[in-house]
């Protein structure tokens, strides 16, 4: 490709002024450094791009053509630069996340309400079908940012932590298990566990209780919304594990109790995976905090009766 944008830019100005002379001075350069630019061009496309002899400067078809070009391209070009500078800022990007955590929803939309609200320049989306490959999508560039409780080691990502959980059983406050201090794995084995339509490995019930126990439940029954595991529940279909912030949410039915795994509890601690070289980036830095923030109000409100 033989034209430049400085081809493009002496143009532009050579068309707004009076002469070669006029036009040189405009762009810094030596009338001398212009010409040559000039018959470049026209030895390269065998045209002449102006009429010589005439005053003041009147440009050719050709001429005209290329000014065209000019005035569609270079303020493209200039717009790109700016949005580029932008972005080098911290000011302007793409957040595409996913979450590999189901019961995520309870407070991420109201989170991204409000980011959208204090970034509105930021491309915001959330890519649920990504959510079963989502670290291979993280590393390629197809999204950016993953919602986790299982941090990896991968080269160029990076886990940072929003804030620990624990998980709880929930069941309706007449069933047996309800009097109890707490659950074994041994107490689930005639329950049917209501959880959501996830791989077992991304489930911390199975992963980290049931399944070092050797312990599985009478029955697994699959439910896509929060409130509809809940009413199950309260409704003696099954029991569930839920995370401690979707049980301080004031929605839940009354009749349900919850109550530890395990005497010491079952503790995690959610991540939010970011390329390592868009972690310093102000924006992708204030998902982080805001995230971290939503639900650590939940942790003063008073959760379902133990």
């Amino acid at each position: 490709m033989f034209i430049e944008t400085r081809h493009l830019r002496s143009l532009q100005i050579i068309a707004r002024s009076r002469s070669l002379v006029q036009a040189a001075e405009q762009l810094h350069v030596t009338q001398s450094a212009l010409s040559h630019q000039i018959k470049s061009l026209e030895r390269y496309f065998g045209t002449p791009l102006f009429l010589r002899g005439c005053k003041p400067l009147r440009l050719t078809h050709a001429g005209q053509r290329l000014v065209e070009l000019a005035n569609t391209v270079l303020p493209q070009i200039s717009r790109v630069e700016h949005e580029l500078q932008r972005m080098a800022g911290g000011e302007l990007g793409r957040l595409h996340m996913t979450i590999e955590c189901h019961a995520c929803f309870e407070w991420l939309i109201g989170t991204l309400d409000r980011y959208r609200h204090d970034w509105p320049d930021i491309e915001v989306d959330l890519r649920l079908a990504m959510s079963f490959d989502a670290m291979p999508a993280l590393l390629h560039g197809d999204i950016d940012l993953v919602i986790s409780s299982d941090p990896i080691e991968a080269p160029g990502i990076v886990f940072e932590p929003l804030f620990p959980y624990e998980g709880r059983l929930v069941v309706a406050e007449e069933h047996p298990l309800a009097t109890l201090p707490f659950v074994t794995p041994q107490d689930l084995r005639h329950e049917t566990l209501i959880t959501y339509p996830v791989p077992r490995d991304k489930l911390d019930v199975f992963k980290y209780f049931l399944a070092p126990a050797g312990i599985e439940p009478q029955a697994v029954r699959h439910a896509e919304l929060t409130a509809m595991i809940l009413q199950l529940v309260a409704s003696r279909r099954g029991v569930a594990v839920l995370p401690d912030w979707v049980l301080h949410e004031t929605s839940q039915p009354a009749s349900l109790r919850s109550l530890p795994l395990g005497e010491r509890g079952l503790h995690g601690m959610l991540y939010a995976a970011v390329r390592k070289h868009d972690r310093h980036l102000a924006f992708v830095q204030s998902f982080i905090d805001l995230a971290a923030n939503a639900v650590r109000h939940m942790a003063n409100e008073k959760p379902l009766q133990a």
